[in-house]
C-alpha cells in the first residue's frame, strides 16, 4: 500500500490514510487502497476499527482537486460512484468503525467520516462541504448523510454556503460525539474501540445492522428487523456465556447478603 496503512492492536484495527503532504486528500489510488484494506480485515480477530489520517493537520482535506479538475461528465460520475462505493462499504461494514478526526475534514473528508459509525475529533478539527465554491456538488454522499445526521436545515446551510465549522460547532450540531485535545484523540479512540471490542461481537454486529437497516424503513418494518436480529443472538456462545455470567454473579451476590438482625 502506498497511501493506506493498517495496524492491529488486539481486537482493534487501525486504518490510517497516509498522504500527509497532500493533507491526506483522496485520489483514485487512496480509494482503491481503502477498499482493499477493509476487504482484507480479518473479521474473526477484529471487532472494531479506527479510521484516521496521518499527521496533526488533516484527517482528510477532501478529494484530490488536481485529479478532478480535468474530468468529463461521465468521468465525474464514475469518480463519484467510486467514492460512494467505498464509503458505503465502510458504512455497512460488519463491525463498528470509529472516525478519529485529526484536523481538516473537508469535502470527501467530512463525507468519509460520516460513513463511520462514530465520530470523535481533535480540538483543531475543521469540517465543511466546500464543493459549491468549486462549481460542483458533494459527490461522496455529503448531500445525503449530512442531512440525516444534523437535519436538513443545517445540512443545507453548510452545503449552500460552503462555510467551514470548527470542532465545537460540529459537536453542538451533533456531527461529532466528542472533542479531545489532539494528543488525546487516538488514545480516546483506542479506549472506546477496546470497550466495544470487549462486548459480545455477534450482538454488536447485529446492533449495527439493526440500526442501519431500521433507519431506512418505517417503524413497523424496523421493529421486525430488530426482532429477527434479536432472535439471531440466541443459541450463540456469546449469549450463553453473557447470560450465564450474569446469573452466576447475581447468585454470588445473593449469597453474600447478610440478613438484617434486629437485636
Amino acid at each position: 500500500m502506498e497511501f493506506v496503512t493498517y495496524e492491529q492492536e488486539g481486537f482493534v484495527g487501525i486504518v490510517t490514510i497516509n498522504r500527509p503532504k497532500a493533507l491526506n486528500a483522496l485520489n483514485s489510488t487512496v480509494l482503491e487502497e481503502l477498499e482493499a484494506t477493509f476487504k482484507a480485515v480479518d473479521l474473526d480477530t477484529t471487532r472494531c476499527l479506527i479510521l484516521t489520517g496521518a499527521g496533526e493537520k488533516s484527517f482528510v482535506a477532501g478529494a484530490d482537486i488536481g485529479e478532478m479538475s480535468t474530468l468529463t461528465k461521465a468521468e465525474g460520475e464514475a469518480f463519484g460512484k467510486k467514492g460512494n462505493d467505498v464509503f458505503r462499504m465502510i458504512e455497512i461494514f460488519p463491525i463498528p468503525v470509529i472516525a478519529a478526526i485529526n484536523g481538516f475534514a473537508l469535502g470527501g473528508g467530512c463525507e468519509i467520516s460520516m460513513s463511520c459509525d462514530i465520530r470523535i475529533c481533535s480540538e483543531n478539527a475543521v469540517f465543511g462541504q466546500p464543493e459549491v465554491g468549486l462549481g460542483i456538488t458533494p459527490g461522496f454522499g455529503g448531500t445525503q448523510r449530512l442531512a440525516r445526521l444534523v437535519g436538513a436545515g443545517m445540512a443545507k446551510q453548510m452545503i449552500y454556503t460552503a462555510r467551514n465549522i470548527k470542532a465545537d460547532e460540529a459537536y453542538r450540531i451533533g456531527l461529532v460525539n466528542a472533542v479531545y485535545p489532539l494528543e488525546e484523540l487516538i488514545p480516546a479512540a483506542k479506549k472506546m474501540a477496546a470497550g466495544i471490542a470487549a462486548n459480545a461481537p455477534i450482538a454488536v454486529r447485529n446492533c449495527k445492522k439493526a440500526i442501519n437497516e431500521g433507519l431506512q424503513v418505517d417503524m413497523d418494518e424496523a421493529i421486525v428487523i430488530e426482532e429477527k436480529l434479536f432472535g439471531d443472538c440466541f443459541e450463540t456462545e456469546d449469549q450463553k456465556a453473557g447470560m450465564g455470567n450474569f446469573l452466576e454473579k447475581d447468585k454470588e451476590k445473593k449469597l453474600k447478603v447478610v440478613p438484617f438482625q434486629n437485636k
